[in-house]
């Protein structure tokens, strides 16, 4: 049973009432306020956006009085000293098409100033703070062709406008407030109208357009009470449309990592709107998004390193929306994953300081299950331990190719042992966001292609290795007490050279694990199964095992099936007939494990991975 932290009855009392609210009044969580009828309820007092004067007071006594609070703060105060004597940032599109990388630095200067003045009341912060904020609001535009800027953009002066709104004057006020509504919220009615484009999205971008506009609306609702009402009335009915899909058990179809840069944006607009109206009008109750702060969780590794798989950077996954998804739901586990980072010093931001909460910190991972498979989006992972840095931790990927932000890498998995990474996902590329100027197609990259990855490729040609809006679900899941397995259909993303796919994983705890592939193919063909990592390899004498020695440890490699088969160690590049841009991620420092069979209709590749004592 999950115990509340006695602060967090009145919000979740709060949020019942508004959820029982809502069932009453239409027969669903979710009700969408008219337009006319979503401001009824505004406080007329600033701050409103997730936070207030009691807020802040509790903020000020946070970091004097909880060691790991203060050494945020502490850190936030030293970003915000160095911006102190540094220009504003100018408008400018770094890559040619984006001003997003602008807006991001609007955003983080004015998040940390302005923190910096709640606590102290330096004058010397929300005098800078000024600066950036008028500076962002004479930019000529801001550059609504790639929406998500103007969305970050107005989230970062509703912000500096609301936050620090009784330092401001009545003129420096309306500077700001007609900013908002000229270059980002009329911009958004207009997308609104169109009845096209991020509204409709079931990606990050709906969560972000509609996170940063609504929270410039509730800004601005006294100035333009029509226009505020009408942009409420569309994010509110339009970014359940992304919220949907972590149902039915809270995973993101597009990663880790961009489930991080949505849901922030997504609770932005729920803590914005209970903090502004008392009322979220049911979003936080969307199927699905309770759950999903388990979807990090198990999808990391070692000191919460990600599972990196699509487009996700390799880095720690625990973010400060643990701790507010904690908080709301009443979840330990949450608030207990993101301040354990906190405690080791990773990656904290002012979110932390607002959200922070230490009640959890001794929560027991040993009520937690070992292994987790994530339906419809089908991604799973199977540990021995939560204990970090002991024993197997194995993630799988399967679901669905044309999801955006995935690559062509079903069957694909990642592998860890004794806090060791020995089978690496490629990553991320950076260089696909560039395309506007290589005009490479996505599926021309080796990092997005099956052969960069843990993965099967059929018959390799140009085109790409596997169908490009396939789909793979696990046809078996099983998670005991010294046993876990799973099997994968990859039939679908190798339809047109086989008849029938399957690849299976079988973790037998603290002792090996077992992937499985059977091939069926149409014609006689040519198989090639790859293995990533950046140990280093040595083949045994008959090639059947592959020694992989990293961080002074040693993992085996043990190829059992095909009997007259052998390991090979192959160039970690496109093959000879693959596309290859110009431009590319390296791949240098890592090794490319690979089975090769050529010329067979039906095969089973058998594959096996030890941990050997030095």
């Amino acid at each position: 049973m999950e115990i509340l932290f006695p602060t967090r009855l009145p919000k979740l009392l709060s949020t019942l009432l508004s959820t029982w609210l809502c069932l009453c009044a239409c027969g669903m969580a979710h009700a969408v306020p008219e337009a006319d009828q979503v401001l009824k309820t505004l406080t007329s007092e600033h701050p409103r956006l997730l936070i207030d004067a009691s807020k802040i007071q509790q903020l000020r006594h946070v970091v004097k009085h909880d060691a790991i609070a203060e050494e945020i703060y502490e850190k936030t105060k030293s970003k915000a000293d160095k911006v102190l004597d540094e220009a504003p940032v100018f408008y400018e599109l770094r890559d040619g098409r984006r001003l997003i990388y602008v807006s991001g630095d609007v955003l983080d200067r004015v998040l940390n100033l302005s923190i910096v003045y709640l606590v102290t009341e330096d004058e010397r912060y929300a005098n800078r703070v000024w600066l950036e904020l008028k500076s962002a609001s004479e930019f000529q535009d801001w550059n609504p062709a790639h929406f998500l800027d103007t969305a970050i953009l107005t989230k970062a002066l509703a912000i500096g406008l609301d936050w620090l709104w009784d330092e401001w004057t009545p003129q420096q006020r309306a500077i700001l407030q007609q900013a908002i509504i000229e270059k980002g919220l009329r911009p958004a009615m207009k997308v609104y109208d169109s009845g096209r484009g991020w509204p409709n999205a079931t990606n990050n971008w709906n969560q972000v357009c509609n996170g940063g506009i609504g929270m410039g609306a509730l800004a601005v609702a006294e100035v333009d009470p029509e226009l505020a009402g009408q942009i409420l009335h569309n994010a509110i009915k339009s970014i359940p449309r992304a919220m949907k899909p972590y149902a039915p058990d809270g995973a993101g179809h597009e990663g880790v990592g961009y489930w991080s840069f949505g849901s922030l944006y997504n609770i932005m607009l729920i803590g914005s709107l209970e903090s502004a109206l008392g009322t979220d009008f049911g979003l936080s109750e969307v199927d699905g998004f309770r759950q999903s702060g388990d979807y990090q969780i198990y999808l990391s590794g070692t000191k919460r390193v990600a599972f990196d798989f699509g487009d996700c950077p390799r880095r720690p996954t625990s973010t400060a929306q643990h701790m507010w998804m904690g908080d709301q739901y009443a979840i330990p586990r949450y608030t207990w994953f993101r301040h354990n980072a906190l405690a080791e010093g990773q990656g904290a931001s002012v979110w932390d300081l607002l959200w922070f909460d230490p009640s959890a910190k001794d929560f027991s991972s040993e009520s937690m299950h070992l292994d987790k498979h994530f339906k419809k989006v089908e991604v799973a992972s199977m540990r021995d331990s939560w204990l970090d840095g002991e024993g197997f931790i194995l993630a799988i990927q399967a679901g669905f190719n044309g999801a955006s932000h995935r690559h062509l890498d079903l069957g694909s998995f990642i592998l860890e042992v004794d806090g060791v990474r020995w089978i690496i996902d490629s990553g991320k590329d950076r260089e696909t966001y560039q395309r506007h100027k290589s005009k490479a197609a996505r599926t021309d990259f080796y990092r997005v292609r099956a052969e960069g990855h843990n993965t099967l490729v059929i018959n390799p040609d140009e085109t790409p290795d596997q169908h490009p809006k396939a789909r793979a679900a696990f046809t078996d899941f099983v998670s005991e007490r010294s046993l876990a397995t799973a099997e994968l259909d990859l039939t679908n993303a190798y339809g047109k050279h086989a008849e029938n796919v399957t690849r299976n994983f079988k973790l037998e705890r603290g002792k090996r694990l077992t992937i499985t592939d059977s091939i069926a193919c149409k014609e006689p063909s040519e198989i090639w199964s790859f293995f990533h990592t950046e140990a280093g390899v040595e083949l045994s004498e008959d090639k059947r095992t592959a020694i992989m020695k990293q961080d002074g440890k040693t993992l085996h490699m043990r190829l059992g099936l095909p009997a007259d088969a052998v390991l090979k160690l192959v160039p970690v590049e496109p093959f000879p007939s693959s596309p290859s841009p110009t431009k590319q991620a390296s791949n240098e420092g890592r090794s490319k494990i690979a089975v090769h069979l050529a010329d067979v209709k039906n095969a089973v590749i058998a594959v096996r991975f030890e941990v050997m004592e030095e």
